[in-house]
């Protein structure tokens, strides 16, 4: 298996990216893992809910660049 670490600015691993390949094999051998396993249905609803509440009032939202610099001032 080709694992991949990711990690943050810090070096701390912060998640793994493995082949497509590979995740099927494991999808294969162990039925229970599936990609609607992985979130749970209650973020799931959570997601849906910001989303819908972004559509109402989309100057909520923020701009990324924008966030990413004034986190790193603090």
């Amino acid at each position: 298996m080709n694992v991949q670490y990711i990690t943050d600015d810090t070096g701390k691993t912060t998640g793994v990216f493995i082949p497509i390949s590979d995740w099927n094999s494991l999808k294969s051998r162990y039925g229970e893992i599936s990609e609607d396993s992985i979130v749970p249905e209650s973020h799931k609803e959570v997601v849906r809910n910001r989303m819908a509440e972004y559509d109402k009032n989309s100057e909520m939202g923020l701009d990324y660049d924008d966030v990413m610099t004034e986190l790193k001032l603090e």
